[in-house]
């Protein structure tokens, strides 16, 4: 670890203090993530100081290979463009054609909303403390609890720990799901040329290029897999178009579906738009990071082009084939046809170097805390590679447990994907920023709608998945 000053003088208007924290990355690079620019005068100079010392967003500093806009949006489109887009038909059969339709691209709206709440609260702390650099999610959203009304500042550390825990859920959890998704799409090639074999065995053999991909410790140097894993899912979604387009339709779609099916309709939505955790990150590797979130940034120009994708995907496919559809259209693509196999596998592949930069958040938020512990070891390197060994089993067993594809999306989605993506960031603007009536208002109904959506899908999940496990025991 490289050494940590903090210098403190008196005056007038309290205490002053000046923080220079100098870390060495685990990476080798040295990262100064929060020398201020100016002195700090604040009441509670320590506790600030601290949070900002025990930061666990280890990549977030001064970067050795910045990223530009292209490559930034590489990674937004891809950490935003998985398996979630293959199971939006699913997520149109359980809110309707009409409903879905109007649906999705109002989900989309709020979440990327939310990804600028998010970023304006970072951004109102760098402007409070005078600090170089934003701070991770989880240290944002403790520092606007420290930093805000006195009858909050108590819950600043009970914060941070909640993030920390529903960022590594929701990712691990998207993790997961590309685990199940690789093996069900290739299981059902092999099982057409009678090669048939049970579906864990199938994850047992992904595991192999799952394990090599997230051995990359920099996200600099995951722009070739983003790259190559972009032009891969763009042929695999054109392909699936094609097929969906192709007549005759499905006999039965439902314009309007129950509203018992909406909470699974919700978490689906909400898995496949889910990208908030990549949002600091991305914008901290940036070499301008204020063409990040700029009124033409990468964000919104992103996330317009995913949400059109979205809708179209899943619209289209829900209209092909009905209530018949699978947790993944691509499952429904014709078993004989040698163009719907090479889809198949384009699309595997596609999802299985879009793993490493989802796992990268997760490691990224818990492993500097790991590198500390084991400051004293001379091989850093070597340390961090038995942790991702570690995790990296740690998903491939959760995977293995629940292999129901369309079950376990919306349950990651409902659950820790709702938490982080649409009631925290409200919550930040209510903390931080002078509330309105209409802020408070809009705010207020994120809230609610997260709530309602995170606590009916999550049961619903549930409740289909002890249903599928006694189905499967019978």
């Amino acid at each position: 670890m490289g050494s940590q000053d903090n210098r403190a003088e008196n005056a007038n208007s309290g205490q002053v203090y000046t923080i220079a924290v100098n870390d060495n990355r685990h990476d080798d690079a040295q990262s100064l993530r929060f020398q201020s620019k100016d002195p700090i005068v604040l009441q509670d100079g320590d506790r600030i100081a601290q949070i900002l010392k025990n930061d666990c967003d280890g990549h977030g500093g001064d970067v050795k290979h910045p990223t530009n806009f292209s490559e930034t949006l590489m990674h937004l489109f891809k950490g935003n463009v998985g398996s979630g887009i293959f199971a939006m038909g699913d997520a149109f059969k359980n809110s309707g054609a009409v409903l879905g339709s109007v649906l999705v691209p109002i989900l989309g709206l709020i979440c990327v909303h939310s990804q600028h709440l998010l970023l304006n609260a970072s951004l109102h702390l760098q402007e409070k403390l005078s600090l170089t650099k934003n701070p991770g999610f989880a240290t944002t959203v403790e520092l606007c609890f420290a930093t805000g009304p006195s009858g909050l500042q108590k819950y600043s550390t009970l914060s941070r720990r909640l993030v920390n825990l529903f960022l590594c859920l929701t990712q691990f959890g998207f993790c997961c799901v590309y685990f199940v998704f690789i093996s069900t799409n290739v299981k059902q090639i092999l099982d057409y040329y009678g090669y048939e074999y049970d579906i864990h065995l199938h994850m047992a053999v992904v595991l192999i290029p799952v394990y090599l991909s997230c051995l990359v410790r920099n996200l600099k140097f995951l722009v070739p897999l983003s790259m190559l894993a972009n032009i891969l899912m763009l042929a695999g979604i054109i392909i699936t178009l094609y097929y969906a387009a192709q007549p005759p339709g499905a006999s039965r779609v439902e314009n309007f579906a129950s509203i018992g099916q909406l909470p699974l309709a919700f978490g689906t939505a909400v898995f496949a738009f889910e990208g908030i955790g990549l949002v600091l990150p991305l914008q901290n590797e940036m070499k301008k990071p204020k063409k990040f979130n700029s009124t033409f940034g990468v964000l919104n120009v992103g996330m317009v082009i995913v949400t059109i994708l979205y809708l179209t995907v899943g619209l289209v496919s829900y209209l092909k084939y009905g209530d018949a559809i699978h947790g993944s259209v691509t499952l429904d693509l014709p078993k004989d046809e040698i163009l719907a196999q090479c889809v198949k596998l384009i699309i595997s592949v596609g999802i299985l170097f879009t793993f490493a930069l989802q796992f990268y958040i997760p490691i990224d938020l818990m492993f500097p805390s790991v590198r500390e512990h084991f400051s004293s070891l001379k091989r850093p390197v070597l340390v961090e590679l038995v942790f991702r060994t570690v995790f990296v089993l740690i998903t491939f067993a959760l995977a293995e447990i629940v292999p129901f594809l369309d079950l376990f999306i919306t349950l990651v989605g409902a659950f820790s994907s709702t938490t982080i993506a649409l009631i925290i960031p409200p919550i930040l603007e209510m903390v931080t920023q002078k509330m309105t009536p209409w802020i408070l208002i809009k705010d207020l109904f994120i809230v609610i709608v997260g709530l309602l959506g995170c606590v009916t899908g999550s049961y619903e999940s549930i409740r289909l998945i002890v249903n599928a496990f006694k189905k499967e025991s019978l």
